[in-house]
């Protein structure tokens, strides 16, 4: 039997393009990619680990289209200036040219990366995400933000720069170690949390089923959240809104990633989670929602095994005070001004500017204590 495909548009004028999800799609890669060449060749940006599993599949897939591929270190730690200048020198001396295709074959880091890198090469060549994560697969593959991270905060430097196609194989999260794949799920939850009761209540009845390995759960999550991101993307290219929305949970998530160094100790779909149960704690402690509405997000989330308070990441943390200087840093500070993605309801959330600091220094307080 053929598995199907689906196709979800984000439509941006001039922009627009497909994001493709199913399995199977590395092995016919090139039927879906020879449409955008100008010439049979493209300059794939990947990591050890991807490449070890999927590259040789990838160059299969391709067929008679010619690749070339680096392979960067795998971690987070690869999002800075060192290896994003040796990917834009590579891109240049394969001789990539302005009318020619990079490929992103790998999960959120090598995604944002080798956009950025493609956004500058040559004031902007086009380039494919081929995202081999749940989290890269759902979220950091669409919508077109690029970039790195900084000494100072994640994702301080970066352009937006829509990608020409998505091809979002779900066969290959069978690769996923388990951690990494609950990683992902964590911006999976987000999607219902902020602005879909309905897929939350989906969630609640087969995450399990998804996290074991149902292909159909699995494309289904895949998909809905793709839309839901799209849909956001379309009316909000570039954050001067609504797509703020899709921060859910990051601002609490960015100063935790910083606090633990971009590490292992914590993923960034770990620290969505984490900053998922905050918000809504939040929202609940400003009389915003009801108690009901954090009790059960962090229940599905101890339901399907992830992270969701403070201790539940290793080592120390800073201090209250700290962690709200961290948050201070954001990209999302706007006029000096935390922005904070509150929520009124499960599937409700919405931009707030005015959360008094005080307030948000007595959640960290309580959630470093363990109350």
């Amino acid at each position: 039997m053929t598995e199907t495909t689906d196709t979800v548009r984000v439509d941006l004028g001039p922009r627009s393009y497909d994001v493709r999800i199913g399995a199977g799609l590395i092995a016919r890669a090139g039927e879906e990619v020879a449409p955008l060449l100008r010439r049979r060749r493209v300059a794939v940006l990947t990591d050890t680990t991807v490449a070890g599993l999927h590259l040789e599949a990838l160059r299969a897939g391709l067929g008679g289209i010619e690749t070339v591929a680096l392979a960067l270190p795998p971690g987070e730690a690869t999002k800075g200036w060192a290896e994003f200048s040796r990917a834009v020198d590579w891109l240049l001396e394969q001789k990539v040219e302005r009318r020619d295709v990079v490929v992103a074959l790998g999960g959120g880091v090598i995604g944002d990366l080798a956009g950025f890198a493609a956004a500058v090469l040559r004031r902007g060549v086009r380039f494919v995400q081929i995202p081999t994560t749940l989290l890269a697969q759902v979220d950091s593959s669409v919508g077109g933000k690029t970039g790195i991270n900084s000494v100072h905060g994640k994702n301080l430097i970066g352009a937006f720069h829509q990608p020409s196609l998505v091809l979002a194989d779900t066969s290959v999260l069978e690769t996923l170690p388990a951690r990494d794949f609950l990683s992902g799920y964590g911006e999976v939850v987000k999607y219902g949390l902020l602005g879909d009761a309905r897929f939350f209540d989906w969630l609640e009845a087969n995450g399990p089923s998804l996290a074991a390995g149902d292909r159909a759960a699995r494309q289904h999550a895949v998909r809905r959240s793709v839309e839901m991101k799209a849909r956001i993307v379309e009316r909000d290219e570039t954050e001067e809104g609504e797509r703020a929305l899709l921060n859910l949970g990051h601002t609490f998530c960015h100063a935790l990633e910083t606090a633990t160094g971009y590490s292992g100790r914590l993923l960034h779909g770990e620290g969505v989670a984490v900053g998922c149960a905050l918000a809504f704690e939040l929202s609940q402690r400003l009389g915003l929602c009801s108690q009901e509405a954090p009790s059960r997000v962090r229940a599905h989330l101890r339901a399907m095994g992830m992270k969701v308070d403070l201790a539940d990441i290793p080592g120390e943390l800073p201090g209250a005070e700290a962690l709200m200087a961290l948050m201070a840093q954001d990209k999302k500070v706007m006029d000096g001004r935390l922005r904070f993605i509150l929520a009124r309801a499960i599937g409700e959330a919405f931009v707030a500017t005015d959360v008094p600091g005080e307030v948000v220094v007595r959640l960290l307080g309580d959630a470093l204590a363990g109350r």
